[in-house]
C-alpha cells in the first residue's frame, strides 16, 4: 500500500486519478501514453501486461510484433483474470504496466524479480520522492531510466465521461537488466497526445 498518496486522511485535491484504497483502483491508459514508451523504448522478447485491466494497455503494445501476455487481479473481460502479480507464477522477458497505485511499491519489487530484461511502470513522477521509497526500493534497485512527459496525462475511470486536462505529472520508469548503472533522466518531446487520439 502506498501510504504517501493519502495525507492526513484525505487523498491530494490536485489529482484527477484518485486511489481506490480499498477496491480495483481501475483507470485504463490512454493509448499515446502506451504508444511514447515503445516509441523510445525497444524491446526484445515476450511482455507482459500484469494489470491489463480492458486491455487498452496491451492492444497498443501487440503493435511491436512481440507476444503479449495479459493478466488482471480482477475479470475485466479482457486476459487472464485472478493473476495476483505480487504474487507472481511465471517471469518474463518484459513486464510493462501501469499499475494500481495502492500496489505500485509491490508491483516494483515483483517486477524486478520478474522481468529477465526490461520492466516498466507508468507512475506519478512524485513516486521518486519519499524518504521510505529512497531506502528501501531505490537504494536497492533504482530504475535505469525515467522519461518524464511533456504533456500532461488525464485518467478516467472506465466510461467516465472525458473533459478537462490532468493536473498531475507522469512518467515510465524503466528497469533495464541490460544497462549500466545509475539513472538517466529523459523527456518525451510534446506531440503524442495529438498523434494518437
Amino acid at each position: 500500500m502506498d501510504t504517501t498518496y493519502n495525507l492526513n486522511g484525505g487523498f491530494k485535491p490536485t489529482m484527477k486519478r484518485f486511489a481506490d484504497l480499498d477496491g480495483p483502483d481501475y483507470f485504463p491508459t490512454p493509448a499515446w501514453a502506451t504508444h511514447a514508451l515503445i516509441d523510445n523504448e525497444s524491446f526484445s522478447g515476450d511482455i507482459w501486461e500484469s494489470a491489463c485491466g480492458d486491455g487498452a494497455m496491451s492492444r497498443v503494445l501487440e503493435t511491436t510484433g512481440r507476444k503479449v501476455i495479459s493478466s488482471d487481479l480482477f475479470d475485466r473481460g479482457y486476459g487472464e483474470a485472478g493473476k495476483d502479480f505480487l504474487k507472481p507464477k511465471r517471469r518474463s522477458d518484459n513486464i510493462v504496466t501501469n499499475p494500481p497505485y495502492n500496489a505500485a511499491e509491490g508491483f516494483v519489487r515483483s517486477g524486478v524479480e520478474c522481468s529477465k530484461r526490461k520492466f516498466a511502470l507508468l507512475l506519478r513522477l512524485a513516486f521518486l520522492e519519499g524518504a521510505n521509497r529512497a531506502n528501501t526500493i531505490f537504494a536497492k534497485a533504482p530504475p535505469n531510466r525515467v522519461w518524464v512527459f511533456s504533456e500532461r496525462i488525464t485518467f478516467y475511470p472506465a466510461g467516465a465521461v472525458q473533459k478537462g486536462t490532468g493536473t498531475t505529472a507522469y512518467a515510465w520508469m524503466v528497469w533495464d537488466k541490460d544497462a549500466p548503472g545509475g539513472t538517466e533522466l529523459r523527456w518525451f518531446k510534446p506531440g503524442y497526445k495529438a498523434r494518437h487520439i
